[in-house]
């Protein structure tokens, strides 16, 4: 579904404050694959999945995404296929539109531009069948401006949004680093649930690494912009936390010194 190769992202080039984010990476998901990808702080995880949706053009490599060559594609292309969810839960909805609007906008994606109602009494059933799925009684809000929401119903929110016309990719930038520990394990739980139910192949940057290996089928771990690590099979199933830390600093020749990803 997904392929990268020699993928390559630099910043600053020619300057004092060069850096190169994505060093010649190679990377290729099946469809349906869940895999959940972890590293410290630049270890160039949003930089991978910037490079992915097209927000950040990249200088050598290609992408592939389902047989089509997306690396020129401007990133409003790459969105009729590709949806994303970012760590800040203001991000993927229109705060000041009702949540019936914002679910109507996600249903057009992908669909030409006209001047029908994007709300009808078609889609509302629809759509309130879907949040139930939710559990958070907002199939009884439809009416309600999203901003009256908690982060965390947002969050499962825009989650429902990105996988209401399936994409070919998901991507989840740390969707769940702002919630409280409750909220994130819900909001968890829903991601489970609906990449299994949709059969969605799925990328998943998290800081937890407990999380990276209960979750998904796959881990890969980054560091200074390469993928040094991918686990799976047998080999993940038999994976630890210790495990995870002594072979990160046997393959990086560093120790791992993210607090985040040491105290979650």
């Amino acid at each position: 579904m997904l392929k990268l190769a020699g993928v390559s992202k630099t910043f600053s080039i020619g300057s004092i404050n060069e850096k190169r984010a994505l060093d010649r990476v190679d990377l290729s998901l099946k469809p349906g694959e869940f895999v959940t990808v972890i590293g410290g702080n630049g270890a160039g995880k949003s930089t991978l999945f910037n490079c992915i949706s097209g927000m950040y053009e990249i200088e050598e490599g290609q992408i592939i995404l389902d047989g089509m060559d997306i690396t020129n594609q401007p990133e409003y292309k790459r969105s009729r296929y590709i949806g994303r969810v970012f760590q800040d839960p203001l991000k993927g909805t229109a705060f000041d539109m009702t949540i019936e609007q914002n679910l109507a906008i996600a249903l057009g994606k992908g669909q030409p531009a006209d001047f029908r109602p994007g709300v009808t009494k078609k889609n509302i059933k629809y759509l309130q069948e879907r949040l139930a799925l939710l559990d958070l009684g907002l199939e009884d809000r439809m009416k309600d401006k999203v901003g009256l929401l908690s982060g965390g119903q947002r969050q499962a929110l825009t989650l429902l949004m990105a996988t209401l016309v399936k994409p070919k990719l998901l991507l989840l930038d740390e969707h769940t680093a702002a919630l409280d520990p409750a909220i994130a394990k819900k909001v968890m739980e829903l991601t489970r649930q609906l990449v299994e139910k949709e059969n969605l192949s799925t990328l998943m940057i998290t800081h937890n690494m407990k999380a990276s290996l209960e979750f998904g089928t796959r881990t890969i771990m980054m560091h200074d912009g390469k993928i040094i690590m991918d686990i799976k099979g047998e080999e993940r199933n038999t994976m630890t936390v210790d495990k995870l830390i002594a072979q990160f600093e046997k393959r990086s020749g560093t120790a791992l010194e993210n607090d985040r990803m040491l105290l979650s």
